[in-house]
């Protein structure tokens, strides 16, 4: 599923192809992922245009010279396709057309993302119960969040509701810089652990969007590269394992990710 840093690079994608175009159409290929009824949909944003963008965690919302914002979330396989003089591309579920006959599709192929309209970045927010987006936490607000948190570290990371945008692939790699097993509990962990955390949490997420998610261009110190199990670890003579943490597939070291009985 596309994480924080992914947004981010779909955040550029649209503010360099898509802003400040007039929506003269719009082609509901497949209405499954509506989260209003398509004419409200039509009223908000046909005849309008994107005027920019936010990043909240895994959303992307998108400002309109009309009155609501346009909030897209990219489920597991979703994104955003700006095309000229040729056939939508597969998988397309939205086709916004802009005056000048260009186009910017929305594509999913496993049908489950979701297109939302709010009045608002904070409003959409609000309703949906998120955290603030990871990467404009503050230390402090940090370290306030994970007070008194009771579960795992690696549930607590992924919790939507406790800060937005970090999923099952950073959430491991974040642990795995720290050396902290993903199912030790948030409680044990010491604050010098929790600000290492953080810093990693910052550093991960960057190294991400600076390398566009693309794998094979992350440093061979990093776990993303190694996410298999039984594969060698990039920084000691351990296999990596995988468990289950929170309902989640987990990647991780058990040398270097020592669990805290």
């Amino acid at each position: 599923m596309p994480e924080l840093p992914e947004i981010t690079l779909s955040k550029d994608y649209l503010d360099a192809t898509s802003l400040n175009k007039k929506i003269t159409a719009i082609d509901f290929l497949h209405t499954g992922g509506l989260q209003a009824p398509k004419d409200e949909f039509l009223k908000a944003l046909k005849g309008n245009a994107f005027t920019g963008s936010h990043r909240l965690g895994k959303y992307l919302v998108i400002e309109t010279t009309g009155d609501k914002v346009l909030v897209m979330h990219f489920g597991m396989t979703g994104k955003i396709e700006y095309y000229r003089n040729q056939e939508p591309p597969k998988y397309s579920r939205v086709i916004f057309s802009f005056e000048d006959n260009d186009h910017l599709a929305y594509v999913c192929r496993r049908k489950l993302g979701k297109l939302f309209l709010a009045e608002g970045l904070q409003d959409f927010r609000e309703r949906q119960e998120l955290g603030k987006d990871a990467l404009e936490l503050k230390e402090k607000e940090f370290l306030e969040l994970l007070k008194d948190k009771s579960g795992s570290i690696k549930g607590v990371l992924t919790d939507q509701h406790v800060m937005a945008g970090i999923g099952n692939v950073y959430s491991d790699e974040m642990l795995y810089q720290c050396k902290i097993h993903p199912k030790t509990k948030t409680g044990k962990l010491s604050e010098k652990e929790q600000k290492q955390l953080f810093k990693k949490m910052k550093s991960v997420l960057e190294t991400a969007i600076k390398k566009e998610g693309v794998r094979d261009d992350f440093p061979d110190s990093f776990l993303i590269k190694h996410r298999k199990e039984g594969d060698d670890c990039p920084k000691c003579e351990g296999k990596i394992k995988q468990i289950k943490v929170s309902g989640r597939s987990t990647y991780f070291c058990p040398s270097c990710q020592k669990e805290q009985k």
